[in-house]
């Protein structure tokens, strides 16, 4: 009788890890679809009010706080661009180590981990100081995001007036330029209106680790670590 050949048995650690990347990538993915068909609602609203185009990259320069799952999602992104195209994945985690290594002696917080203290005056001299440092995530051949599919969520919603948390968040000063009050709150939307980012984002604390923001130039390097 012949014997069929043994299967190597998975470590636990392996695949509670994947089940782990799995659960995240499918909560990741319900919240992005939902962000995205609530601005795809606010798109049709706005009509021509609304100036966001490939190549339009004013929102592309100067940091910003982002969270673990931006943070994640980035990492997830600089991977498959790796498996994709090596040579554009090595030239985005230059740029975004040049940007890290010219910011670290400002930087607000654990400069070695990335992590922002969340002093908000501190932060916000950082962010005044770098407003003129492009993103390094930006191609600057084309001025389009290598890693649109993967962006922060603030990257997404950026342009039209939006909802979060609460707080009415102005559209971009490109967008609505001579449209009155009234037809800016028309097209105003909630991207995330079950808070299901919140949810995320607490179950990764549970998970281990803490919720410190980062800013996007240290989540790309980090994925090269």
């Amino acid at each position: 009788m012949i014997r069929p050949p043994r299967r190597e048995a998975r470590r636990p650690e392996q695949d509670a890890g994947t089940l782990a990347r799995q659960s995240r990538l499918r909560a990741d993915g319900d919240l992005l679809s939902g962000v995205a068909a609530a601005l795809a609602v606010g798109a049709k609203k706005a009509g021509a009010e609304l100036a966001c185009r490939a190549g339009c990259s004013e929102c592309c320069v100067g940091p910003f706080p982002i969270n673990r799952l931006d943070a994640w999602r980035l990492g997830e992104g600089i991977a498959e661009l790796k498996r994709r195209d090596p040579a554009r994945a090595d030239a985005l985690l230059a740029r975004a180590k040049r940007v890290v290594k010219a910011g670290v002696a400002g930087f607000p917080g654990d400069a070695a981990k990335g992590r922002l203290s969340g002093v908000e005056a501190a932060e916000d001299r950082f962010f005044e100081a770098q407003a003129g440092v492009p993103c390094p995530v930006l191609d600057p051949a084309t001025q389009t995001c290598e890693l649109y599919e993967h962006r922060p969520l603030y990257c997404r919603t950026y342009g039209p007036p939006v909802t979060f948390g609460g707080e009415n968040l102005p559209p971009c000063r490109l967008c609505f330029t001579t449209a009155p009050k009234e037809t800016i709150e028309a097209s105003r939307v909630a991207p995330d209106r079950l808070g299901l980012e919140r949810a995320i984002l607490d179950r990764l604390k549970r998970d281990g680790g803490d919720d410190a923001e980062t800013v996007i130039a240290y989540a790309i390097a980090a994925a090269d670590e």
